[in-house]
């Protein structure tokens, strides 16, 4: 049985993040990612300003822009009868500028830097146990075809975003509706109208999407929908896209001549918010097993990138100790604390901003609001990234 220092299962911004900065520290580190890259994801695939000093710190800067991703320099909020707000991209970091990049190119080029940087990459593996002993967790079973290994390992960190498939090992779903309420969908379309250099975002009865442009000339739309609406569309993307999305005047403009290029992703949302960073001994979680934030907020990406680095520091500072001097119970306490300083406040910003939208009107009301007062508007979009990331790092904050 192969022993690791820390086994990362999901190979994602966030376990990619964790297992680079992990392993320049020189621990040893197994990322265990159940798909074979690179691949599709759903996402909006836009990268805020503050990811570029994380690209930086990972050494993978060059990488991404090698990838020619889209530039975009705001973000517009439309409400449904095109009244619109915009927040510029140079309220975030130095760069003053967003990118517009596929999760297939990004998270490519974020787990080849995890390889080079030392992490043994094991693809098309999925963990289907985890190894209990003595109430906490050692390690993991691999299946990879039709053979399954058990590894072990000091800390294992569950990066499998919002699947959560280590989490659920030790408190399995209990799905009480079999009829999600939101279903999100995502495809890449050729020959809209979205505007040079912008991210829109549109709201609309029961959901909201947002589309932008990526590398090659494609847009990416991504947007969520009621379950109830998309039953009504006979589960038909490019009707909800059609009858629902189009609910909104400027999305009914931007869309009106788009040509799917790649086919529809669809996925069920359970909900948004925080679960539990440190649900036992050994095992830790990061990105959207830890916390889904709201896509509008255009920052999955970076505190995706944000809580690998942060896992990663405290696991490091925790195997640089050595278990003598620091236990397991310690180490689930300091991360679930450092975790709470840095996001906790951010996510009570969004879930305010998530109720509040859904009522009807409030959309056209707030745009109008916050357009008014940019001073407002600038202090709310802080809000949805914490405190700033530009003049210090994760690690300096948790501790």
């Amino acid at each position: 049985m192969e022993t690791y220092d820390v086994i990362i299962a999901g190979g994602g911004p966030a376990g990619a993040s964790a297992a680079t900065h992990l392993a320049r520290r020189g621990a040893r580190v197994l990322l265990a990612e159940q798909k074979k890259f690179p691949r599709p994801k759903l996402c909006g695939e836009f990268i805020s300003p503050e990811c570029a000093r994380h690209f930086e710190r990972l050494a993978v800067a060059d990488q991404m822009f090698a990838a020619r991703p889209a530039t975009l320099a705001e973000t517009v909020f439309y409400s449904r009868n095109g009244s619109h707000v915009s927040v510029p991209s140079s309220w975030f970091g130095s760069t003053g500028l967003a990118l517009g990049l596929s999760r297939a190119e990004m998270d490519e080029r974020l787990l080849r830097r995890a390889a080079a940087a030392g992490a043994h990459v094991l693809e098309s593996a999925s963990v289907s146990d985890l190894i209990m002993e003595e109430g906490r967790v050692q390690g993991v079973k691999l299946k990879q075809g039709s053979t399954e290994t058990s590894y072990r390992a000091a800390v294992t960190i569950d990066a499998t975003g919002r699947a959560r498939a280590l989490t659920r090992h030790l408190s399995p779903r209990r799905n009480h509706s079999p009829r999600p309420p939101m279903i999100a969908f995502k495809a890449h379309l050729e020959e809209t109208q979205v505007a040079d250099a912008a991210c829109e975002i549109y709201f609309y009865r029961g959901g909201y999407g947002g589309l932008s442009s990526v590398e090659n000339g494609l847009s990416n739309l991504c947007f969520i929908a009621s379950a109830r609406d998309v039953r009504a569309c006979g589960a038909d993307a490019d009707r909800v896209m059609r009858e629902v999305v189009c609910q909104n005047l400027r999305a009914r403009f931007t869309l009106a001549t788009a040509r799917l290029h790649s086919p529809w992703l669809a996925v069920s949302l359970e909900g948004f918010g925080r679960h539990e960073v440190a649900a036992a001994k050994g095992l830790l979680a990061i990105g959207d097993a830890a916390s889904f934030i709201d896509p509008f907020t255009g920052s999955g990406m970076l505190m995706a990138l944000e809580s690998g680095e942060l896992a990663a520091t405290t696991i490091g500072d925790y195997l640089h100790a050595g278990a003598q001097s620091q236990s397991l119970d310690d180490l689930r306490v300091r991360y679930a604390a450092a975790y709470q300083r840095v996001f906790a406040a951010r996510l009570r910003v969004c879930s305010f901003i998530r109720r509040a939208a859904f009522i009807p009107g409030f959309a056209e009301t707030a745009i109008r609001i916050f357009g008014a007062n940019e001073r407002l508007r600038r202090r709310l979009a802080r809000a949805t990234r914490g405190r700033t990331t530009e003049t210090y790092s994760v690690a300096e904050r948790a501790r």
